[in-house]
């Protein structure tokens, strides 16, 4: 008899460590996962299915700080990423009064047209929701065809959206401002003024260097119409803007 050949159509399912099983599970279960196995000794164990997909934890490394966010990851692809991330902002409306954007646990925020978003769970686990048809070259580090604030708005991007990193966004938002913000339209600069106050609320810093300076730009209508397309996502644009 001949080998048993192999058939290409396996599953995969992420293991990622757990540092409390009633922490995790309570978190993940208030956005609507199932806890289809759940223990803590004689060693922790926690088994969570949501849609078409699974998240295994086991026991967590010694030493384990889920504040550092470098726990473990995992990659879900799906066909369109914005019905994710209302479902779970909605879900953490209901439990919560708001959307969990600073912090640990939390979730990353959406702008609309973007590709990809991140669920951070209690445990400091980094779960990335991605478009299939995301495009295969991303220019990390801003794009080669902008220069000054505009290429750090790119930047910035990058970081938040791509990268986690807000703390990283913030100070190079903050550095582009002082180089090129005087140079820069009008817009430009209102636009990174909003990110820089959005960036300081999430990041638990001080927003009034940042919300003054907004509040003392002159803005045109167009300058608004740009600002409010670009930014429609962001709580709070509206209060901010003069």
């Amino acid at each position: 008899m001949g080998e048993t050949p192999v058939r290409p159509n396996e599953t995969t399912v992420p293991l990622m460590p757990c540092a409390s099983v009633e922490e995790m599970s309570a978190f993940y279960e208030s956005l609507g996962f199932e806890a289809t196995y759940k223990q803590s000794r004689p060693y922790v164990y926690l088994a969570l299915r949501w849609s078409g997909f699974q998240l295994h934890f086991g026991p967590a490394p010694k030493g384990l700080d889920p504040a550092r966010e470098e726990s473990g990851g995992c990659l879900v692809m799906v066909d369109a990423v914005q019905p994710y991330h209302e479902a779970f902002a909605a879900a953490m409306r209901r439990v919560h009064g708001k959307v969990l954007s600073s912090g640990v646990p939390r979730i990353t925020r959406y702008r609309p047209g973007a590709s990809r978003f991140t669920l951070i769970d209690p445990s400091g686990n980094s779960i990335v929701f991605i478009q299939r048809d995301e495009p295969e070259e991303v220019e990390y580090g801003g794009s080669k065809k902008l220069t000054g604030l505009a290429k750090a708005l790119d930047n910035n991007r990058i970081l938040r959206e791509f990268k986690n990193d807000e703390a990283h966004a913030f100070r190079a938002l903050k550095s582009a401002m002082r180089r090129h913000g005087a140079d820069a339209p009008v817009a430009e600069r209102a636009i990174a003024l909003c990110h820089l106050v959005d960036l300081a609320t999430v990041l638990g810093e001080p927003t009034d260097p940042w919300a003054t300076e907004l509040r003392g730009l002159e803005l045109t209508a167009g300058d608004r119409q740009r600002i409010e397309a670009e930014l429609a996502h962001v709580p709070g644009l509206q209060e901010w803007l003069p």
